[in-house]
C-alpha cells in the first residue's frame, strides 16, 4: 500500500517533539516500512508549520533542509506525487471551506493508487494512522 501523508502526519514523522511522532513511528514499524508519499501541498505545509510554530524552533531554511534530508532517507521511501488536479475533482462530500484541502489530498491519493494517511478521523476514505 502507498500512503500520501497529510501535513500533520508528515510533520509528526519529521519532528521528534510532535505529539504524534511516536505514534507514526510505531505505525511505520508495524506496517513494515510502507511506501510513503508527499505532494506540493504537504511539503509546503510541512515547511510552513515547522517554521511558523515558535515551539518547534525551525527557520524556513532549516525546515526545508529537514524535508530534503527526509526525502533522501532510503528507510522512509518518500515518493513525490505531482498534483495535476483542479477544482473539478473536489468531492461532493465537501461542505465547508475547512474540508477543501483534505478532500483534495484524498482525491489526489486515490488518483495515484494511494490512500491519504492522517490522524484526522473526519476525512472520508482516508486511512487513520492508529
Amino acid at each position: 500500500m502507498k500512503y500520501l501523508l497529510d501535513v500533520n502526519a508528515l510533520v509528526a514523522l519529521g519532528h521528534i517533539h510532535h505529539e504524534f511522532h511516536k505514534r507514526i513511528i510505531v505505525w511505520l514499524r508495524a506496517e513494515n516500512s510502507p511506501q510513503l508519499a508527499t505532494c506540493s501541498i504537504t511539503e509546503l505545509g510541512f515547511v510552513r508549520i515547522l517554521s511558523q510554530v515558535p515551539a518547534y524552533g525551525f527557520t524556513l531554511a532549516m525546515a526545508r533542509l529537514l524535508l530534503l534530508e527526509m526525502k533522501k532517507d532510503p528507510s522512509l521511501r518518500l515518493a513525490f506525487i505531482a498534483d495535476d488536479h483542479d477544482i473539478s475533482r473536489l468531492p461532493t462530500w465537501v461542505r465547508s471551506p475547512t474540508q477543501t484541502t483534505d478532500a483534495h489530498l484524498a482525491e489526489l491519493a486515490k488518483a495515484n493508487k494511494s490512500v491519504l494517511a492522517t490522524f484526522d478521523e473526519k476525512i472520508p476514505s482516508a486511512y487513520l494512522i492508529p
